[in-house]
């Protein structure tokens, strides 16, 4: 597995207006679709969609100016979101997508299920549900997510109803057959 910067603190993209983008790429491909007549809203639209300079901004450091990623100007302007969104904020909180991503890696270093195990995709029409399983010999891991903003029915939980919840980014009881908004688990069979 690996981790692109800033993934582990939840670091967003960004929406610039184009003169603050840097990636020649992205003005070229600007310079030639307006010459081509699409509309300015189309164009940036795809930028926002496609754009490699939405996820190249500074390290959020801290809630320092340039969110302490340097003393000088920055290459590249800093999301915006960098004074709530840093990594001194997010090892300070328990509850942070730093910590659950720290207990991610240290579950695959625990669970050779993880590392090892064979892999078998669930539901693999489903749109919303991404599902697998892994299973190493008597062992047997689910995962579930779901990538929609509302709750989502997911009947294979039924038959792992029984099994260990190994990590899950919701707090408190686990809904039986049901995942939460945007809801990931892991279940030890």
């Amino acid at each position: 597995p690996y981790i692109y910067q800033g993934e582990e603190l939840g670091m967003t993209n960004v929406k610039f207006e184009l003169h603050d983008y840097q990636d020649i790429e992205t003005r070229n491909m600007y310079r030639e679709r307006i010459e081509a007549g699409y509309s300015e809203e189309d164009i940036m639209q795809s930028i926002y969609t496609k754009g490699r300079d939405n996820a190249r901004t500074p390290m959020q450091w801290s809630e320092a100016p340039a969110a302490g990623f340097t003393d000088g100007k920055p290459w590249m302007k800093c999301n915006p979101n960098y004074a709530v969104i840093n990594a001194e904020e997010e090892m300070s909180n328990s509850d942070s997508v730093f910590h659950y991503y720290r207990k991610l890696v240290g579950l695959r270093k625990e669970l050779p299920v993880l590392r090892e195990g064979k892999f078998e995709l669930l539901l693999p029409e489903d749109e919303n549900v991404f599902a697998y399983t892994r299973t190493c010999g008597e062992t047997k891991l689910l995962v579930v997510c779901n990538f929609r903003g509302e709750p989502c029915e997911v009947p294979v939980l039924e038959e792992w109803k029984q099994g260990e919840i190994v990590i899950s980014n919701y707090k408190g009881e686990q809904q039986s057959g049901c995942l939460r908004p945007y809801e990931a688990r892991m279940v030890l069979a």
